[in-house]
């Protein structure tokens, strides 16, 4: 068991995802809480009964992920004050024996580096297209990187020192704090290490857009707070969503209201869209088809994300979460 390493666990009636993530870390740190979201499935009872702290956030306050990270680290670092990195991971994730060993000798070798991740797999790629879409999504290029996922091994000082995570925003939490992070001269890296199994549990398309929509809320709000120079945080993912998921069909709207039926036949830009960005995939071949028709399709989605965002910046409102499971 390694000294000075705590790991903060958030979830919400994750049952068995719950438990399997829960022991996965009996062994390597030296304390773990577990953060409850109203969970209705005895959440709490089953983290106290393996031995974990247990922090039941207030749900007379809105929920979001970066509220139950941030709370839990201010939990666990008064129950641990001699922790020195902290874990975060999600409820529905199982931690690898030799993850937090492997991030703790990094970060021990690399003091330039604050925060440091390795590879997310997702369990059950084949029981769906969208488990296998997020699969795709989890394998990212190794090395330095602009940001990291909701599971993460960081510095308790660099972490502290930028005020954690921002509680209000309802996604996109992490790579936000990386900008920060990295602004003050700290660096993230991803390592060709094996960190942790998801479960996404996602069978339905609907799932899937709620899931692209939050997403196009996330690029909105990121591009609000650093999309100036020289960051330009998800400023291009933003302009993509606007372009392709109402800039085009605007465009042939109006083309038809010219010249008629002709007009549709600006639809083929999509088609094409998806068949250019599946040659560029690395995968095999029914991978990167699929990749590219949902990167496609999933415009759409993120415009009305970008939408709701927008909506709720003009109205002096706040965005509600946007749940997918």
């Amino acid at each position: 068991m390694a000294k000075g390493i705590g790991v903060v666990v958030i979830g919400r009636n994750e049952g068995q995802r719950l438990e399997r993530c829960l022991r996965s870390l009996l062994q390597g740190a030296e304390k773990v809480l577990y953060v409850d979201s109203g969970s209705t499935d005895g959440s709490p009872h089953l983290a106290r009964s393996l031995g974990m702290e247990v922090l039941a956030l207030d749900m007379g306050t809105p929920f979001t992920a970066a509220r139950a990270r941030n709370e839990g680290f201010a939990a666990l670092q008064r129950l641990l004050p001699s922790m020195h990195l902290v874990q975060f991971v999600d409820g529905d994730c199982e931690v690898d024996a030799g993850w937090l060993a492997t991030g703790q000798a990094f970060l021990h070798q690399h003091p330039e580096v604050a925060v440091v991740c390795g590879r997310r797999r997702e369990r059950f790629p084949q029981r769906s297209v969208y488990n296998l879409l997020c699969d795709l999504e989890w394998d990212t290029p190794i090395g330095e990187a602009k940001a990291c996922g909701g599971d993460a091994l960081m510095r308790v000082d660099a972490f502290a020192a930028v005020g954690g995570f921002r509680p209000e925003l309802i996604a996109g939490e992490e790579p936000e704090l990386c900008v920060r992070l990295r602004a003050k001269g700290w660096k993230v890296w991803r390592l060709d290490a094996e960190m942790t199994l998801h479960d996404a549990a996602m069978t339905r398309f609907s799932q899937w857009w709620w899931r692209s929509l939050r997403a196009g809320h996330a690029y909105a709000e990121g591009a609000y707070l650093h999309g100036h120079t020289p960051e330009r945080h998800w400023l291009r993912e933003s302009r993509r969503a606007w372009l392709w998921g109402l800039g085009i069909p605007v465009v042939i709207v109006l083309a038809c209201l010219l010249v008629g039926g002709w007009g549709l036949l600006l639809l083929l830009v999509y088609p094409l869209q998806a068949v250019r960005l599946a040659c560029r995939g690395g995968k095999s071949v029914r991978e990167n088809w699929l990749q590219a028709v949902f990167l496609v399709l999933g415009k759409f989605p993120e415009m009305l994300g970008q939408l709701k965002f927008l909506r709720h910046r003009i109205a002096a409102g706040k965005s509600a979460l946007i749940e997918y499971k």
